[in-house]
């Protein structure tokens, strides 16, 4: 009565064994049609590099000193080399974990929004791009209320 069931072998799709959907008036299937679409993303590709490689450089540097703190104190008290008290290899390494979350922000905010690549620090793209958030949120919230 009751049957034992084996496990069915695995066969990756071909596409062309996707399911038929409904035909346009061309006769293309429109599935495999939409699938061919590039999707729309809200920053294009090279900003979006450039903002990842201004916040990898501002956040990953402190980050990595904020540990290498942790590091030269445990060396240099353990060999006796000096005498580091743990509030200052606690401060020490505090200060850089938060310079680079400010790293996060500036990395993000300080990268030109515009296909022009703009400066090495950035510093004249920090203000035209908060109005730009700013403005995202006025009308965002207006939307909701």
């Amino acid at each position: 009565m009751s049957k034992t069931l084996q496990p069915k072998p695995f066969k990756p799709e071909d596409k062309g064994s996707l399911p038929k959907t409904e035909t346009s008036q061309k006769g293309t299937n429109q599935s495999v049609k939409q699938k061919g679409k590039k999707k729309d993303s809200a920053i294009p590709k090279e900003i979006a590099n450039r903002m990842a490689r201004r916040v990898a450089i501002t956040t990953g540097i402190p980050t990595i000193s904020g540990m290498g703190i942790f590091i030269v104190s445990y060396l240099l008290v353990s060999r006796g080399i000096a005498d580091i008290p743990p509030a200052v290899t606690l401060i020490s390494s505090a200060a850089c974990f938060l310079t680079g979350l400010f790293g996060l922000s500036y990395g993000i905010l300080s990268a030109s929004w515009e296909t022009s690549s703009g400066s090495l620090l950035g510093l004249e793209n920090i203000r035209p791009n908060i109005g730009k958030v700013r403005d995202v949120f006025k009308a965002l919230t207006k939307q909701e209320g």
